[in-house]
C-alpha cells in the first residue's frame, strides 16, 4: 500500500479536522491488505511515533472494534468506563489521550479503516464535532478508495 501521507489531500483533511474540531490528535488506521490486523498509518498532533508500531487484531483496540462493528465509538474519560483492560487501547495509552471519538471508513461497503480524533483531557464530543469527523471520513473514503 502506498504510504497514506503521500496521497494528495489525506494530510490536509486530517490537519484541517484537528483545527476545526478543536482536537489535539487525529489518527487514521487502515486494515492490512492481507490478514485481519489493523495499523495506524497517519497521525497529526502526535506526541511520538509509537502509533506507527501499533498493530491491533480485528476486534481489538479502538480501531479493531470499530472495523469489526462498523459503528462509531466515543470515550469521554479514559481509562474510566471502558470495556476490557486499558492495554486493549494502545492508541489512547501511546498518545496519552483521555477522550476520543472514532468512526469507521468504508471501502466497497465494508469497514476497513478508522478516523479518530482525541483530546488529552475528559471531553464529550458535541454533535457538531461528530458531524465534522463524519464529513472528514467521507472525504477520506473518496481519497483512499483507489488505494484500498
Amino acid at each position: 500500500m502506498t504510504e497514506l501521507r503521500e496521497l494528495p489531500g489525506v494530510m490536509e483533511v486530517c490537519d484541517n479536522l484537528k483545527t476545526t474540531a478543536g482536537c489535539e490528535f487525529v489518527g487514521l488506521a487502515i486494515q492490512n491488505e492481507t490478514g485481519p490486523d489493523v495499523r495506524w498509518h497517519y497521525a497529526t498532533g502526535n506526541l511520538n511515533d509509537k502509533y506507527k508500531r501499533i498493530t491491533v487484531r480485528f476486534g481489538k483496540g479502538i480501531a479493531g472494534k470499530i472495523i469489526s462493528s462498523g459503528s462509531t465509538m466515543m470515550i469521554t474519560d479514559f481509562p474510566h468506563q471502558i470495556n476490557g483492560k486499558i492495554t486493549d487501547y494502545p492508541i489512547m495509552l501511546a498518545e496519552k489521550l483521555v477522550s476520543s471519538y472514532a468512526v469507521p471508513l468504508f471501502f466497497h461497503d465494508v469497514p476497513k479503516g478508522v478516523l479518530l480524533v482525541g483530546k488529552r483531557e475528559p471531553y464529550v464530543f458535541s454533535e457538531e464535532v461528530q458531524q465534522k469527523v463524519n464529513d472528514s471520513a467521507l472525504i477520506l473514503e473518496q481519497l483512499l478508495k483507489e488505494h484500498i
